[in-house]
């Protein structure tokens, strides 16, 4: 049973960060038609708003409670629990933040009121890359991974995603 289970979680995990990669896009995308001309902003707007929606409340949160309900179903098959578990605990509570900041953008977005600005949102949408490679190396590895080099290696890759998203700001200029 303990490998449907774990199935089942990797699914909707996948699906979830799916959704949340996405759904920052579209926010992006909508965020940029509100520069444009009346009609096309309308027309933009629009669609992104019924794009945004089946996103979100069709995939994205239907996953995030799926993979919570899964993940916390699985978590009973350990005792004790290993410390490698409570420290991806501890991510996924701060991946659920992240969420929960996601809808609030959507909130907002859908209420017509745009609070960052698309570089923003472009920086925002990198922390669930980080979370994700934090999260995936932490599992894989368990215990047989140095801290130390753990950190050092986020860190890095953190800072070359945002060095990237500069280089692409740039050029984007040109």
């Amino acid at each position: 049973m303990y490998y449907y289970i774990k199935a089942l979680h990797i699914i909707f995990i996948v699906t979830w960060f799916a959704g949340m990669f996405y759904i920052v896009r579209l926010f992006i995308y909508n965020t940029e038609a509100q520069g444009k001309t009346a009609v096309e902003k309308q027309i933009l707007t629009d669609q992104f708003t019924i794009m945004i929606k089946r996103l979100w409340l069709g995939i994205t949160w239907p996953s995030a409670v799926l993979t919570l309900i899964f993940g916390t179903w699985m978590a009973t098959y350990f005792q004790p629990v290993p410390q490698w578990l409570w420290i991806k605990i501890g991510f996924v509570a701060a991946l659920y933040a992240y969420h929960f900041t996601l809808h609030r953008i959507y909130a907002a977005e859908m209420k017509g009121v745009f609070r960052f600005s698309s570089n923003q949102l472009r920086i925002w949408n990198e922390l669930a890359t980080i979370f994700l490679i934090a999260i995936v190396l932490l599992v894989s590895v368990k215990s047989s991974m140095s801290w130390l080099w753990g950190i050092i290696g986020l860190l890095l890759f953190s800072g070359i995603l945002m060095g990237a998203i500069k280089i692409y700001k740039l050029v984007r200029k040109i």
